[in-house]
């Protein structure tokens, strides 16, 4: 094929291992890699009415955009950006050009991506123009998956893993040219916006955040190398993944995924390589089981379509959930009277970042101790997270509601459990929530459950420096039993969970949010 490529790149800002690249290198005389700016992208979210793409992601974004156009300039083109639908950006393109032979994408899994999908479509139909898609978003392809069609995609992820790492392979990463073809005559790259320009402010940086990083492939291989081969914590990262502070407990690879800035496919090559010059154990092997639950999240969107955004769930399932804005509030706002919790919910608001252990914990308190409607908090999610990941998100909300993929009924977490079992001295709670600093010990995770001396002594007073709880759950009782106890404080007087409680088992995850019961 002769012509020009138009190279619209979406989720996958990367240089290597970019199937769409890779392809046009080969089959066109000139290439055009393309950023749109998407307004829609900018738009309100459906239920909450907050921003789609907050500070945080927003800034992550145009750092990611800004690498990869400096990346593709070392080897011979750049990336063209524009503002602008898609679908309206590439028909202006093939208008002005006159020789757009193909436009070229990764295929996406969620109903706003296959919109425009369609509509490039249509467009390219209308000008006689080729389309050429691809699946690369993922570890395992969608081709090689051994469910076909999609709807026989287990429902259970282990049943999915199984299947997989016994019956499938992961393909290669692909070699990628040092040099691109040029970019075709006439095209101007076009600025890169700022936030200002896209309507958002510049996010302060908290010198407390756990991912002080930038954006764009340079740094994603960059983190790989540093946490892989400098210093090998991945050979520890089974033990150590369940951590609240720091940049060290974790990968802290979603925020790269979820913008394709590197390739789940070189991740695993690289762990295969770790373990044959180094070692190989389940830290190394957990890497590549939670890159495994985001392809289950990912194909599971595809199996189920819209049904991953709908109130009942996967399991159309009838529950009574609130929409309590008052209580919402308080969950979003950090100030629950809950110190886990707010920690938790204020070091989101602060950095757009929070720990697996984190989300597991908030998402269980929004649904399980204050029964609010589930998709309230996938939307904050939306909103606030750097790493926000569509298939992950509603994927993962879905299983803290109890409506998606978990066989288990009525999984709750403890939160003053959780505390104790992940923040035993109450370091993390005191780092983001500093008005319960002169709390010692374990004490900070139940204020309310110490006497007027205790809270004295420590300069807290319930309701005025620190809100009382706006719920209690009966299993807490077990965990404060030998500390002071006194009244239940709160005026309101709501007490007990919104579902009854069930014992569980929980296993921490990075990559998003998940907490899944499963070992090798």
């Amino acid at each position: 094929m002769s012509g020009t490529a138009i190279c619209l790149l979406r989720c996958d800002l990367r240089a290597h291992d970019n199937q769409v690249l890779h392809w046009a290198q080969s089959s066109a005389d000139f290439v055009v890699p393309l950023y749109c700016f998407d307004p829609r992208h900018l738009l309100r979210t459906q239920r909450c009415g907050f921003p789609k793409t907050g500070p945080h992601r927003l800034r992550f974004l145009l750092e990611s955009v800004k690498d990869l156009r400096e990346t593709l300039k070392k080897k011979g083109s750049t990336l063209v950006v524009r503002k602008g639908k898609p679908e309206d950006v590439v028909r202006d393109l093939i208008t002005q050009l006159g020789s757009v032979s193909a436009v070229a994408f990764h295929e996406e899994a969620t109903q706003e991506e296959l919109d425009v999908e369609q509509g490039l479509r249509q467009v390219c139909s209308q000008h006689g123009v080729k389309i050429q898609t691809f699946w690369g978003s993922t570890l395992y392809h969608r081709g090689d998956l051994p469910f076909r069609p999609i709807a026989r995609l287990p429902d259970v992820y282990t049943h999915f893993r199984k299947a997989v790492e016994s019956e499938a392979k992961v393909r290669p990463t692909l070699r990628m040219a040092d040099q691109l073809k040029p970019l075709a005559p006439g095209v101007e790259e076009g600025c890169i916006p700022t936030m200002e320009d896209l309507g958002q402010k510049d996010p302060v940086t908290d010198p407390r955040t756990a991912f002080p990083c930038s954006g764009g492939e340079t740094q994603a291989l960059m983190r790989l190398q540093y946490y892989f081969w400098d210093t090998n914590l991945v050979a520890s990262y089974k033990e150590t993944r369940n951590g609240l502070v720091g940049m060290d407990y974790s990968t802290k690879f979603a925020p790269w995924l979820a913008l394709g800035c590197i390739s789940p496919r070189y991740i695993y090559e690289q762990i295969r390589k770790y373990e044959k010059e180094r070692t190989a154990n389940q830290s190394t092997y957990w890497v590549l089981f939670e890159l495994l639950w985001r392809d289950y999240f990912r194909f599971v969107a595809l199996k189920y379509g819209r049904r991953i955004f709908s109130l009942r769930g996967l399991q159309s399932k009838e529950v009574s959930w609130k929409k309590d804005l008052e209580l919402f509030n308080c969950w979003k706002e950090g100030k629950t009277g809950v110190p886990f919790v707010d920690a938790n919910m204020r070091e989101l608001a602060a950095t757009g970042f929070m720990s697996n252990r984190g989300r597991q914990n908030v998402a269980s308190f929004l649904t399980k101790d204050l029964g609010l409607d589930w998709r309230m908090g996938a939307e904050w999610f939306e909103y606030l997270l750097v790493d926000y990941d569509v298939c992950s998100n509603y994927g993962n909300w879905l299983y803290s509601a109890g409506i998606g993929n978990d066989p288990r009924d009525n999984r709750k977490f403890n939160m003053i459990k959780q505390g104790l079992d992940y923040d035993g001295n109450g370091d993390y709670v005191r780092l983001w929530v500093p008005e319960l600093q002169g709390i010692k010990g374990a004490d900070i995770h139940t204020p309310w459950a110490l006497n007027s001396a205790a809270l004295a002594q420590a300069g807290v007073t319930l309701g005025e420096t620190y809100p009382p709880p706006v719920v209690t759950a009966p299993e807490w009782s077990r965990h404060i039993n030998q500390r002071p106890q006194g009244r239940n404080p709160h005026p309101r007087g709501r007490t007990g969970p919104a579902h009854p409680p069930a014992p569980h088992k929980d296993r921490g995850v990075d990559f998003y949010f998940s907490r899944k019961k499963d070992v090798r």
